[in-house]
């Protein structure tokens, strides 16, 4: 595999369940839109809404996709998703193992 320089992110996004999620997840990896994400059960998320004070259960997404695929996985991610307001966080990868890195453009680049 040879490096390229996309720049690779991970891109946070919390659920109201896990059928929710693993659903978001499945729709983006068959599209194209990020090679994987991760679903992380057990999330607790107190915040203000609608000038309320909220302490949900969630489950935190986190998928691997490139800056160049970014901005299809948030359409995708805002369109598919039952929340009014969904989290979408981008953060980027600074480093990493290389060889993973190159495996999330292959798979975001559509070399599948």
């Amino acid at each position: 595999m040879s490096e390229s320089s996309e720049p690779v992110l991970a891109v946070l996004v919390t659920a109201p369940s896990e059928a929710v999620a693993a659903d978001l997840a499945r729709g983006a990896v068959e599209a194209g839109l990020a090679a994987c994400g991760n679903l992380v059960p057990g999330v607790r998320s107190i915040y203000s809404w609608n000038g309320e004070i909220c302490d949900d259960s969630e489950v935190l997404l986190v998928f691997k996709t490139t800056r160049a695929a970014f901005g299809a996985l948030k359409t995708y991610l805002v369109a598919a998703h039952p929340y009014d307001t969904p989290e979408v966080l981008a953060l980027p990868v600074e480093a990493g193992h290389g060889p993973y890195l190159e495996w999330v453009r292959m798979m975001v680049g559509g070399s599948r």
